[in-house]
């Protein structure tokens, strides 16, 4: 006979499992991060110098991609962080990262809590979640295929737009609205920022623009290549299509707009790919393999997901809401989105 699913969390036992998991570790963060940051700017100059299409440079970019993909996605647990912590982290984030890649923290910190809001989840007005499930199937290729062209629209954003919306104005707000975020639908528009987001977004704007503009400079200057663009370009569009990918399989991507999940319900759809080891934090670095156990206890640290879904997994009912999560592989789970939009698709 088959087992029945249960409806509802066992969130006291759960929350008991993991309790000494919740402290995150600075050394590991700054180990971590500062060790693929850098070997990404390595790859990237190896890539630069590099003859065109040698063997030498698809390597080096292979390795540039993936390294920049993991430090780019320490983002998420800056914007986890407690408030006040690891400042000092989030400054050099910024410093190595985000403004060189053009994705300061500002356009997802801020953005990303909406998204665990149980409110707002799997509604229309979450920025990170569209139901893919529902909608055309072609609309599932056809957002990675979007992000080849992203890098240009960020580099129009901060190199062009920021200093002109300096001389016009009114152009400050739309550039908040609809151009300081990564939603994934192209409905999400961004509240206003109190004072405090404003000036700090405005820092992180211009400090992007500094870098571009410092970069464009020196190459139109002949002290650069133009080649780096062409190795930037090639490095941002990598890290935005696998993100995309990986977003595709972080969701059942389900959920009726109009429809307010419970808390159970977000859970079940949400996904955990604990996969390979070696070969799955490539596509779903810093934890995100885990990411129905994220979003079960956002404040476990990325280090310590791993353990905390391998105990609940232990120690839960087989039957429980969260043994539903389980997906085998990232094809696994974009092949039952596909699947689920092609039969929705004939309705």
């Amino acid at each position: 006979m088959k087992e029945t699913v249960i409806t509802v969390l066992p969130m006291a036992t759960a929350k008991r499992i993991v309790q000494d998991l919740f402290k995150p570790n600075p050394l590991l963060y700054w180990s971590d991060f500062l060790f693929f940051d850098l070997l990404g700017w390595a790859a990237f100059i190896l890539a630069v110098r590099a003859n065109n299409f040698s063997p030498l440079q698809l390597s080096a970019l292979i390795v540039a991609g993936f390294a920049f993909y993991r430090s780019v996605l320490f983002v998420h647990e800056l914007s986890h962080f407690k408030k006040g912590t690891f400042r000092l982290f989030h400054f050099v984030w910024n410093l190595l990262c985000g403004f060189p890649l053009t994705i300061p923290s500002f356009i997802y910190i801020g953005v990303h809590t909406e998204h665990h809001k149980q409110s707002v989840y799997g509604t229309k007005d979450d920025p990170e979640y569209f139901a893919f499930a529902l909608a055309k199937p072609y609309r599932i290729p056809l957002f990675p295929l979007t992000m080849l062209v992203a890098p240009a629209f960020f580099l129009l954003r901060f190199l062009i737009l920021t200093p002109l919306s300096y001389v016009f104005y009114p152009l400050r707000k739309p550039l908040w609205v609809f151009a300081s975020h990564l939603a994934a639908g192209g409905t999400y528009r961004r509240p206003l920022p109190n004072p405090k987001e404003k000036w700090e977004a405005a820092i992180q704007e211009f400090m992007t623009f500094a870098y571009l503009a410092t970069a464009f400079t020196l190459m139109v200057k002949g002290i650069l290549p133009w080649k780096v663009l062409g190795v930037w370009y090639f490095m941002a569009g990598f890290i935005l299509v696998f993100n995309s990918l990986r977003s595709l399989a972080a969701h059942c991507d389900r959920n009726p707009p109009d429809h307010v999940m419970t808390f159970e319900e977000q859970i079940r759809d949400s996904t955990d790919i604990p996969g390979n080891p070696l070969t799955t934090p490539l596509w779903a670095p810093v934890g995100l393999r885990f990411h129905a156990t994220h979003h079960l206890f956002t404040g476990i640290p990325y280090h310590s997901l791993g353990e905390a879904h391998r105990r609940l997994m232990r120690e839960l009912p087989k039957n429980s809401v969260y043994s539903q999560t389980f997906r085998k592989s990232l094809w696994s789970a974009v092949g039952q989105l596909w699947k689920e939009a092609s039969l929705n698709s004939v309705k």
